[in-house]
């Protein structure tokens, strides 16, 4: 190994919720080097998400979305050179491709290896990822996984596979909980429950009547709700809620971190399967995680009796699904 520490990259660069379900690697990583220096490659938008993670060395951001807007422009280019000799400062002895992409096994490829390095990464995708097949071509190995493997699990089987470290553990995302500088106003000072009600997809959406009774059974404990939101449809959709909630507050537009506080606060959350609903899992918060229209296998939180999953993909949880739920956990 090169020096006198085993050094390590990590490239997964989105989304928010698949960077969070990577991190238990971490943890992998250091059980079988204690003294791993472990740099991580990511889009520049969740670069403090990953900062939260006390065994990351140093984040290296990776902002191809904006690069593309402007690619041939001066400034840009001399980003990309500028991230090209970053990955280059370092020899790594591992470098992991946990996410299957052209860009990032190009990522991987650009990465300077020390003497017996090797790059890692999946041979297979899973069941409905975007995985692409030619990311194998800057592989000194390809690890294959079943094709229903859960995404937490996919990462700990590529590195599983090349240091022999077992992946029969709970994982242990050890993420910290965000400093701010302040409390936010917004945060009441009883216990609260949030709803992650918000996601790209109409179809992962629970229905808004669900929500408002659920809403009311929160409200009869006294336990307000918080409707955070991050675009203009979502905003409008959690005043149309907040409207029939007497308990219920919008929030302002929150940044990461007050985003990230706000799950790791909560004395509840409930919400589909989106980002901020897999963070609150991953900080073991009690968690209900509804899946409407996508495969429950593939992201559930399944390493804490503090998380509760229900529904699967077609078949939407019911209200008296959530209530149980929320007995076992309040």
């Amino acid at each position: 190994m090169s020096g006198s520490h085993v050094q390590v990259l990590i490239v997964r660069v989105s989304s928010m919720g698949d960077v969070v379900h990577n991190m238990p690697i971490v943890a992998d990583i250091l059980r079988k080097y204690p003294d791993a220096q472990i740099d991580w490659v990511v889009e520049e938008g969740y670069s403090a998400l990953v900062r939260l993670n006390p065994g990351v060395r140093q984040v290296i951001p990776f902002a191809l979305r904006r690069w593309r807007k402007r690619l041939l422009t001066a400034p840009v280019r001399a980003e990309i050179s500028a991230f090209r000799r970053r990955l280059r400062e370092t020899a790594y002895d591992f470098v992991f491709d946990t996410q299957g992409l052209l860009k990032t096994a190009v990522v991987m490829r650009m990465a300077r290896l020390a003497p017996g390095g090797v790059r890692v990464g999946l041979a297979n995708g899973t069941e409905g990822s975007g995985y692409e097949g030619i990311s194998r071509i800057f592989h000194t190995r390809s690890v294959p996984v079943g094709v229903r493997t859960h995404a937490v699990q996919r990462g700990r089987l590529v590195v599983s596979a090349a240091l022999g470290v077992a992946v029969d553990s709970p994982a242990d995302f050890n993420m910290q909980m965000p400093a701010l500088a302040q409390r936010p106003d917004w945060m009441p000072a009883q216990p609260y429950a949030v709803f992650f009600h918000a996601t790209a997809r109409a179809a992962k959406q629970w229905a808004p009547a669900n929500w408002r009774e659920i809403a009311a059974d929160l409200a009869a404990r006294n336990i307000p709700v918080l409707l955070p939101w991050g675009s203009v449809d979502e905003r409008l959709a959690a005043e149309q809620l907040a409207a029939t909630m007497p308990n219920a507050t919008v929030l302002p537009k929150l940044s990461m971190m007050e985003a990230v506080r706000l799950a790791h606060d909560a004395r509840l959350a409930i919400g589909v399967d989106t980002g901020l609903t897999h963070i609150a899992a991953a900080f073991n918060r009690p968690t209900i995680e509804l899946y409407v229209d996508s495969p429950r296998w593939k992201t559930e939180g399944n390493w804490s009796p503090s998380i509760i999953n229900l529904g699967d993909m077609g078949r939407a949880p019911s209200v008296a699904d959530v209530r149980a739920a929320m007995a076992v956990l309040l």
